[in-house]
C-alpha cells in the first residue's frame, strides 16, 4: 500500500507486512528502497513496516517537522524506528517528541551533529548539485560511501555501473536533505532517550566518521553498541551482518 501524505511535509509512504510496527528513516540523498530494500522483506515477515520517502522537491526541511511527519504516517500506534545516517537524527528526535509512540530505536552509521569532515563532504556534494553535475556527484558518492577495501575490490565495470546508477537517479530533494544534515544537532536529546536502543557503527565510514557513531551510543542511556567492518553504506557492503543485528535486536526486546 502506498500513499502520499497531506502533512505539511508530504512523504511518499509504503506499508508492507503485518505485526508489531516498524518505521524506517532513510539517509540524505537516499530513500527507503536504496537504504532498506533488502531488509524490508525480512522485517515484513513478522512486522508492519512503514517506509516513508522524504519530499522529492526543494521543500525546506526542519528536523522537528520531519520527525513529526514520519510519526504521523506510521500506521501502527507503537513502533520501532530504524534510522540510517541522517535518519538516526530524525529517529532520535521522533523518540523524544513522541515517547508514547516510539518503542525502540536502531541507529546505523549516524550522527548527533555534523563534524568538520562531514560538512566538507556535504559542501562538495552541494556544489555538484548546484552545477547540475550528476556524474561528479555520483563519483564522489561512490568514493565516500564505501570502505577502501570494498571499492578497490570491485571490478572496474562494477565501479562504472555504480556511478552510472547514482548519476541516473533523480536528485529530487537531495539538496534540502543535505542542508538538513548541516544543521541537525540532537546532542541535547540523547540523554532523554528512554527506549531500548541499538547503535550500529561502520568502522570504515569515510562519510560520517565512526567517532560520531560512538558518540550516539555513549550519549543514550543503556544503548547497545555493535560494530560492522564496513563503509557508510552498511547494507550494501555487509548485508548479512546488517540483517542479523537488526533482527536479533528486535527479537531480544520483543519489538
Amino acid at each position: 500500500m502506498t500513499n502520499i501524505s497531506t502533512a505539511p511535509i508530504a512523504l511518499s509512504t509504503t506499508v508492507t507486512g503485518s505485526g508489531p510496527g516498524i518505521v524506517l528513516a532513510h539517509g540524505a540523498t537516499g530513500g527507503v528502497e536504496p537504504n532498506f530494500g533488502s531488509l524490508i522483506p525480512l522485517l515484513a515477515e513478522g512486522h508492519t513496516v512503514t517506509g516513508s520517502d522524504y519530499p522529492a522537491d526543494d521543500t525546506h526541511l526542519e528536523l522537528d517537522a520531519l520527525a513529526d511527519a514520519l510519526v504521523a504516517d506510521a500506521v501502527t500506534e507503537r513502533f520501532t524506528l530504524i534510522g540510517f545516517s541522517l535518519g538516526t537524527a530524525v529517529a532520535v528526535r521522533a523518540a523524544v517528541r513522541h515517547p508514547d509512540r516510539v518503542a525502540g530505536l536502531v541507529l546505523a552509521a549516524g550522527l548527533a551533529k555534523a563534524d568538520n569532515r562531514t560538512r566538507l563532504g556535504i559542501d562538495v556534494w552541494q556544489t555538484f548539485l548546484e552545477r547540475g553535475d550528476r556524474e561528479s556527484f555520483a563519483r564522489f558518492a561512490v568514493h565516500a560511501a564505501f570502505s577502501p577495501g570494498f571499492t578497490n575490490g570491485l571490478a572496474p565495470e562494477a565501479v562504472a555501473e555504480a556511478v552510472a546508477g547514482i548519476a541516473g537517479r533523480e536528485a529530487g530533494g537531495a539538496a534540502a536533505q543535505l542542508d538538513l544534515v548541516q544543521r541537525v544537532d540532537i546532542n541535547a536529546d540523547l540523554a532523554t532517550v528512554a527506549v531500548p536502543t541499538l547503535v550500529i557503527a561502520a568502522t570504515g565510514d569515510l562519510l560520517v566518521d565512526p567517532a560520531n557513531h560512538r558518540q550516539l551510543a555513549a550519549g543514550i542511556p543503556g544503548a547497545e553498541y555493535a560494530e560492522v567492518e564496513s563503509g557508510h553504506v552498511i547494507m550494501a557492503e555487509r548485508p548479512e551482518e546488517w540483517h542479523r543485528l537488526v533482527l536479533d535486536f528486535l527479537q531480544r526486546h520483543g519489538l
